[in-house]
């Protein structure tokens, strides 16, 4: 009976395998489309959902404790645009972000130039500057919200053509820009950053800078050179900001980041010789940099920045949330310590 079970287990494992690996495929086919078609996007436009945003910053819908995110209807865009001139050139102006499994295409649209406070009356809600919404919404959300603010900040800035400085055209997904006095055709880019938290075996490294919130520590990060691959970028950012070798290092995680710009986070742990961890800070870069226990850190974890502040007026040490890559590095280290 148990043999019969665990055979007829693997075999509805496998159906559900192969249908969500279906489904999958079938949608990323459909982008693609998208992204290839110009009239299949411009069709698209008319059953598909949008995303509004103003000067890069989400509109959001409070709930009760609850933010959420959105998304209008074709019908429901109009009847906002008409309110304004020249309302089928707003709609030209949005890019494809994403669809659903049933393929109903996702839009974002930024609408900057037009009077926010007539949007957030009609639509009872309010446009939320990007960090603070990332922490706000709900898990599944923030990923979009970057990766939608990223692309429209990118179109934004590549108006014109470097080579010839005549303008560039968005083609209707948004998925590139052309000029067409020299041919040239632009595509979205990411910059590679890595984010690296470094031990020494029984403690892990934590810095802040000047910038941060009040008490906010996080793991040490930096753009990736030119011609340098991860391990070298890892070895020469600990090095510059924190004067330590490191001696070995093991790929964790990656995730899309838009700040400053739109930015591929690869996340690493960086171990360090413990007879040689004095700290040697860079101050041109960080405004400080320490050693924590795997106590401090497991009750940084557990602390709010409400909660930071301390009956003598300083501030105990908080990480970042759990949506941003730093938190998941933190974490790690804790269960690595502590299994």
């Amino acid at each position: 009976m148990a043999a019969a079970y665990q055979a007829l287990h693997r075999r509805v494992s496998s159906l559900i395998c192969r249908r969500f690996h279906s489904t999958y495929v079938r949608k990323m086919r459909y982008l693609n489309q998208l992204k290839e078609d110009d009239s299949l996007c411009r069709q698209a436009r008319t059953s598909g959902t949008f995303y509004l945003f103003h000067n890069l910053s989400p509109f959001l819908q409070k709930v009760g404790k609850k933010y959420l995110v959105p998304q209008l209807s074709a019908a429901e865009m109009r009847r906002i645009l008409e309110q304004f001139p020249e309302a089928e050139q707003w709609i030209e102006k949005s890019v494809l972000v994403g669809c659903s499994d049933e393929h109903r295409p996702r839009f974002a649209l930024d609408l900057g130039a037009l009077d926010k406070s007539v949007i957030e009356s009609e639509l009872q809600g309010s446009f939320t500057d990007l960090r603070k919404a990332l922490f706000v919404v709900d898990e599944k959300d923030s990923p979009l919200l970057a990766s939608a603010q990223a692309l429209l900040r990118w179109h934004d800035s590549h108006q014109y053509c470097s080579k010839t400085g005549q303008p560039t055209h968005k083609n209707p997904a948004g998925s590139k820009r052309v000029c067409h006095a020299s041919g040239v055709t632009y595509y979205p880019q990411m910059s590679p950053v890595v984010i690296a938290l470094v031990s020494d075996g029984r403690r892990c490294l934590l810095a802040r800078q000047p910038s941060f919130p009040p008490g906010m520590f996080t793991a040490l990060s930096g753009f990736c050179d030119v011609g340098e691959d991860v391990e070298q970028a890892v070895r020469r950012e600990v090095a510059e900001e924190v004067g330590l070798q490191v001696e070995s290092l093991r790929y964790s995680a990656s995730q899309h980041w838009p700040f400053p710009s739109s930015s591929l986070m690869i996340a690493c742990h960086a171990l360090v010789g413990a007879q040689r961890a004095q700290i040697r800070v860079d101050t041109l870069e960080l405004e400080e940099a320490r050693w924590f226990s795997l106590q401090e850190v497991v009750e940084g974890l557990k602390r709010e920045p409400s909660s930071s502040k301390r009956d003598d007026g300083g501030l105990l040490p908080w990480f970042p949330p759990r949506q941003a890559i730093a938190h998941q590095l933190i974490r790690e280290w804790v269960q690595q310590h502590t299994a």
